[in-house]
């Protein structure tokens, strides 16, 4: 049995495919499984507890009948789904964790995180990630109609996406010593995330010590998840 890892997901009606590769990726490999990680971007946005659509609802489905399934399953917010709450936990069973948390991987403390409050080159985003983590932000977005809350997830979306293709791949990346930093204060020498969407394990030092820095893959075009059980880390893609 192993624990298993996935991110950045970014589930949407308009994809069915990778939604369907998902529900099956829970009724199958999830199930056997000692535990279930989602580090953030689980869906594309969400813009509020109260606001799942159809497609929203059948991914929540899919994930409490695996929780139903005695397997432990946790879920770290990411920068496209930050307002998930506890009613989303209740419905789908699964317990939500702080960004940063530490897990204990046979024997091992690994630091967990989605991974985009490391990207401190991109000072733009860091600003816009600051604004819309404030509680007083979130209760005044949460006050706003559906429909005030749908158009405004799309603005953010398609702005973002116009920004990211005029930055550099190194600007939009995590800060190499912003890592460092974040795995010293956990008192850890192998940290999980997502967010980059660059797939890789990348061996590094810290402070004179080997350390190993591992990045989740995207659902885009595929799958992608990392194993961990007793024998190592295996980063892999899973097929359409």
């Amino acid at each position: 049995m192993a624990t298993l890892f996935i991110s950045d997901l970014h589930l949407h009606e308009s994809r069915p495919a990778i939604t369907e590769l998902f529900l099956a990726f829970l009724e199958g490999e999830a199930r056997e499984a000692e535990a279930l990680y989602i580090l953030g971007d689980l869906f594309e946005a969400w813009i509020g507890d109260d606001a799942p659509t159809a497609h929203d609802k059948t991914v929540i489905t899919g994930m409490k009948a695996l929780s139903d399934s005695g397997v432990p399953c946790y879920f770290m917010r990411g920068n496209r789904d930050f307002l998930i709450g506890e009613r989303f936990s209740r419905e789908t069973g699964f317990e939500i964790l702080p960004d940063p948390a530490t897990a204990q991987l046979y024997g091992e403390p690994v630091l967990l995180m989605h991974g985009d409050s490391l990207c401190i080159d991109d000072h733009e985003y860091m600003a816009f990630q600051q604004l819309v983590r404030s509680e007083a932000w979130q209760q005044d977005f949460l006050s706003k109609s559906i429909e005030e809350r749908i158009a405004f997830a799309k603005r953010a979306r398609d702005e973002s996406s116009a920004r990211g293709k005029e930055k550099s791949m190194e600007i939009m990346d995590v800060n190499k010593e912003e890592v460092k930093k974040a795995m010293r204060e956990a008192g850890v020498r192998r940290f999980i995330h997502g967010h980059t969407h660059r797939p890789a394990i990348h061996d590094i030092e810290i402070d004179g010590e080997a350390a190993q820095r591992i990045v989740l893959g995207d659902w885009y075009e595929q799958g992608s998840v990392l194993r961990v059980d007793d024998a190592g880390y295996d980063l892999q893609l899973i097929p359409l």
